[in-house]
């Protein structure tokens, strides 16, 4: 399928500033859910620069938009379902905010991406009617029709959010998880929430935090799919310029170090500023989220982790290790791509999810198996592509002990785990 190449003027999507400042250049991509079918083996892969950029005046930062969500989402891949340890984090969430706002039957939850519903699922057992937005076609009629989660299929913003506001009236919680991150045209996004939120509603959302993704080399998670890379003050920023105050904050160890963030409208004066907003705001400010300075040793590490992981691999297979991955997320492909990581260094990976189960990864064309091939197959080394998911995984597949086989995490650092 050919892509749209859309405007590619680097300025800031949020003031609109021009961007001179590199992040990070991760070099030129492919798709990272774009997986590869057999019988497209041959053809060419579409390629995109992943190169970030720090704006010098709001501090955003951004990649830019080169490929258009429409063509990201028109065959998604990924199935929040399939991993047991995110669908807990949702329930628990569900449980948080029933107890917490004591939500009934009488309110309305609506989720922006809302996925095969493996969030939704746990508001509708209890009787409290939902709304899921979720633009992929394939992944929101999963929810329809297998989890019975009421889905309008679209983007979200500000046209989507009068068609709602009209159509089903306003929700007294409004939530999306994973989401602030992918929308290209984010003041379209965050007027959107403020038209769609009911006066005296609460949004939360989540986002992988840019602190972490700094301190922890997690370069990995740049991938075209994430137009942003969010700290909470900038974030706070653009809510409030749109007329939303983010009140309260809380640090999660998802995705390798989250927030979630609770806002109101501007005007709410029912919820007050929390001290965790306020310390967190402050913790941003003194370590250096509003100089450049901050992000500029970045670049040197990410190297320098490329460097340690291609040492490992090539010492494995000069000693005649076998080496395999396991998972086939987004933030795998990128690593896999940076490094130049192919099949000379990893015979497959295997995915619980069937939708990729038989294909092959974007660019490195690495097969995607299922998982009992690890044991068929019993390799010295198992590389944990998903690393946020360790645990889960380590737990999982124990059984390769059995042979001396050993769990490899690439990020932060290398790690071999016996």
């Amino acid at each position: 399928m050919n892509k749209k190449l859309t405007n590619n003027i680097p300025k800031c999507k949020f003031c609109s500033s021009h961007l001179n400042q590199t992040f990070i250049n991760l070099g030129m991509q492919p798709l990272c859910e774009e997986y590869v079918h057999r019988d497209e083996l041959n053809q060419m892969e579409a390629h995109y620069p992943l190169h970030t950029y720090i704006c010098e005046k709001c501090y955003l930062v951004q990649l830019q938009e080169f490929v258009s969500p429409s063509d990201i989402y028109h065959e998604y891949a990924y199935y929040s379902s399939y991993s047991d340890s995110w669908v807990k984090h949702a329930k628990d969430y569900v449980d948080l905010m029933i107890e917490k706002f004591e939500f009934g039957k009488h309110n309305l939850v609506a989720e922006i991406a809302s996925n095969d519903g493996y969030l939704l699922q746990w508001f509708l057992e209890q009787d409290i009617p939902v709304l899921g937005i979720e633009p992929a076609a394939n992944i929101a009629e999963f929810a329809i029709k297998e989890k019975n989660i009421r889905t309008e299929v679209k983007f979200f913003g500000r046209e989507t959010a009068l068609y709602l506001k009209e159509k089903y009236g306003q929700p007294d919680l409004l939530l999306g998880n994973n989401v602030l991150a992918h929308v290209p045209n984010i003041n379209d996004f965050i007027e959107g929430l403020k038209i769609f939120l009911k006066p005296g509603g609460i949004i939360t959302m989540e986002f992988p935090h840019l602190q972490r993704l700094i301190e922890e080399n997690q370069f990995d998670t740049i991938y075209h799919e994430h137009f942003f890379y969010l700290s909470f003050t900038v974030v706070s920023e653009m809510f409030e310029f749109h007329g939303l105050k983010v009140w309260d904050v809380e640090e999660l160890p998802t995705h390798g170090g989250s927030l979630r963030i609770y806002a109101k409208h501007i005007d709410d004066e029912s919820k007050p500023v929390s001290s965790q907003a306020k310390n967190l705001l402050l913790r941003e400010l003194d370590i250096g989220v509003k100089n450049i300075e901050y992000y500029s040793s970045f670049n040197e590490n990410v190297e320098e982790t490329k460097r340690k992981i291609l040492e490992f691999l090539i010492k494995a297979k000069r000693e005649k290790k076998k080496v395999v991955g396991y998972g086939a997320p987004g933030k795998g492909n990128t690593l896999l791509n940076y490094c130049g990581i192919r099949t000379d260094f990893i015979d497959y990976t295997v995915d619980r999810s069937p939708h990729k189960q038989g294909k092959f990864l974007p660019g490195t064309l690495i097969p995607i198996l299922e998982p009992n091939k690890i044991k068929e197959t019993k390799p010295d080394y198992v590389l944990i592509l998903p690393w946020n998911l360790k645990d889960e995984i380590i737990s999982q597949n124990s059984f390769i002990k059995e042979w001396g086989g050993k769990f490899v995490i690439p990020i932060p650092e290398l790690l071999i785990i016996e």
